[in-house]
C-alpha cells in the first residue's frame, strides 16, 4: 500500500488542481503514491472539461461521484436542465463529450481500501462498511448499464427522505444516491434534511450532522468526505472533511495519508476563481 493523497471538491477549478498536483509531486519525489478524489469534479468553476481530461490521464488516481457529477450525467441524458451558474456546457458540447461522459459513468460512489473509506457527502447512520459498498455497487451497476439514461430520468427528488432496506426500484436507487451525494444533516434514524447548508452547529430541529449521530455503525472507520464547504477542513481521528470551498474563493485541499495511515499532512492551494454564491 503506497501513500495516498485524498483531494477535496474541485468543481471545475483546473488551475488550482494543476498547482496542487504539482505540489504533491514535489513532496513525493520518486516515492509512489495514489490520488483519491472525493467527487464534485465539475460545475460552477471555469474549466470542468479540463479537470475531467486531467483526471482521465492520471494512472494513479481513483475518484468517486458527487452530486454535481451526477447532475452532469443527468444533463447528458436529457433528464435535467442547467440553471444559472452551471458551467457544464463546455463538456456537453466538447468533441470528446462521449468519452468524458463514459468515463464519468464508470466511477463509483464509494472507495474502501486498507480500512479507509471515501464517500462524497456522508453515510446513513445504520450503514456499516459492507452496507455502504453493497449499496454503492447497486447504483454503479445501473450507471454502467445500457439503462443509465432511464435511471437518471427518475433520480431527482427528496422522497423517500429516509433510506430503508425494503425500498425497491427507482425509490431505492434515489434514496441511496441522496445519502451518498447530498447528506449533511440527518435524524437519529437517518432521515435527511435537504434544505440546510449551514455549518455543523446550525442543525435544524430534530437533526444533527450525519457524523455525530450516536451509535453510527461506521464510526470506527476513518471516513473521508467532501460536499459540505461551510464546515471547512475537518480533521478528526476517524473523520476527514476536505471541501474547503475552492470554487467559492476558498482553497483546494489535499490530505496525505502515509502507507500505514498513521500520519496526516495537508496541502492547500488558494483559489483564483471566486464564484458568487447563488
Amino acid at each position: 500500500m503506497t501513500t495516498v493523497w485524498a483531494i477535496g471538491d474541485i468543481q471545475g477549478c483546473d488551475t488550482e488542481l494543476a498547482l496542487l498536483l504539482e505540489a504533491i509531486e514535489k513532496k513525493q519525489g520518486k516515492q509512489p503514491y495514489g490520488l483519491w478524489f472525493c467527487g464534485d469534479l465539475v460545475n460552477r468553476g471555469p474549466d470542468s472539461a479540463g479537470v475531467l481530461r486531467r483526471l482521465m490521464g492520471l494512472k494513479n488516481a481513483r475518484t468517486i461521484l458527487g452530486n454535481h457529477d451526477l447532475f452532469l450525467l443527468a444533463c447528458a441524458a436529457g433528464a435535467r436542465q442547467q440553471k444559472q451558474g452551471d458551467t457544464i456546457n463546455q463538456i456537453l458540447e466538447a468533441p470528446d463529450a462521449p468519452e468524458l461522459i463514459a468515463w464519468l459513468r464508470s466511477q463509483p460512489l464509494a472507495i474502501f481500501e486498507n480500512q479507509r473509506l471515501m464517500v462524497h457527502a456522508g453515510l446513513h447512520p445504520l450503514w456499516d462498511v459492507q452496507d455502504t459498498l453493497r449499496l454503492a455497487g447497486e447504483v454503479g451497476s445501473v450507471l454502467r448499464s445500457d439503462d443509465w439514461q432511464e435511471f437518471l430520468q427518475k433520480l431527482w427528488g427528496n422522497e423517500p427522505a429516509k433510506f430503508e432496506e425494503h425500498l425497491t426500484g427507482a425509490e431505492r436507487l434515489r434514496s441511496i444516491v441522496n445519502v451518498f451525494s447530498r447528506m449533511r444533516f440527518c435524524s437519529l434514524d437517518g432521515r435527511q434534511d435537504f434544505k440546510s447548508k449551514e455549518g455543523a452547529d446550525q442543525a435544524p430541529l430534530g437533526f444533527m450532522p450525519w457524523f455525530e449521530v450516536p451509535g453510527r455503525r461506521a464510526k470506527s472507520t476513518v471516513t473521508i468526505f467532501g460536499h459540505w464547504s461551510t464546515l471547512g477542513l475537518v480533521n478528526r481521528p476517524n473523520l476527514i472533511g476536505l471541501d474547503t470551498g475552492c470554487v467559492w474563493g476558498g482553497k483546494l485541499t489535499a490530505c496525505r495519508l502515509d502507507a500505514e495511515w498513521t500520519r496526516r499532512e495537508f496541502v492547500q492551494i488558494k483559489s483564483t476563481c471566486a464564484v458568487p454564491l447563488l
